[in-house]
């Protein structure tokens, strides 16, 4: 599948607004859903990540907190595919996604590689908005909790992947510094061109 740029749709002949699909990503632990449920409070809409929504939902079922890890990849990007082709109201210019469609190409290329032509079609079919924002892991503040059950070494190990693949995907890699909520708000929204 050949690359093509996002085409505006229509509505009585005009133009109607892209929605920006903004993601958040990087190794667990590092403040992810703490940003995003700032911005969230600032009236910005925001995805939940699909990943822990399922790992939840497994232990209250009393099942492992994850299933085969091809099994496990395949549902994640499912419930991603899922979450990006949901409609968004035309008046949301932004919508913040914590971790998404390459998250779990990502994961499933770990488990059986992804072929170059194979990982562009994804690609193209689903467009983020080219800054992909990275939290670095932060040993400070990382904590485990029923969702969360890697080491803080898995983290930095799962952060390293994720560059990486985001580059691979020819994402900008932004990370977002080590600081304080309000100041990490302030800089996603400074990077994108809005009001901090």
């Amino acid at each position: 599948m050949r690359w093509q740029r996002p085409r505006f749709r229509t509505s009585g002949g005009r133009p109607l607004k892209l929605v920006r699909r903004v993601v958040f990503t990087g190794g667990p632990g590092a403040g992810k859903t703490a940003l995003l449920r700032a911005l969230h409070g600032r009236g910005h809409v925001v995805v939940d990540e699909t990943a822990r929504a399922i790992i939840r939902s497994r232990l209250d079922r009393a099942l492992s907190p994850r299933p085969a890890p091809l099994e496990f990849a395949q549902l994640v990007l499912q419930r991603d595919i899922d979450q990006y082709d949901r409609p968004f109201s035309p008046s949301e210019d932004v919508v913040f996604f914590d971790r998404g469609i390459l998250d779990a190409l990502c994961m499933l290329d770990q488990v059986t590689p992804l072929r170059d032509e194979e990982l562009h079609a994804w690609v193209s079919r689903y467009p983020y908005h080219r800054q992909a924002f990275f939290l670095p892991p932060w040993e400070a503040i990382y904590t485990n909790d029923p969702e969360r059950d890697q080491t803080f070494e898995e983290a930095v190990r799962a952060h390293r992947t994720l560059t990486e693949w985001y580059r691979r995907c020819r994402y900008d890699v932004v990370e977002v510094p080590r600081a304080s909520i309000e100041e990490r708000c302030a800089f996603v929204l400074r990077a994108l061109g809005q009001d901090a």
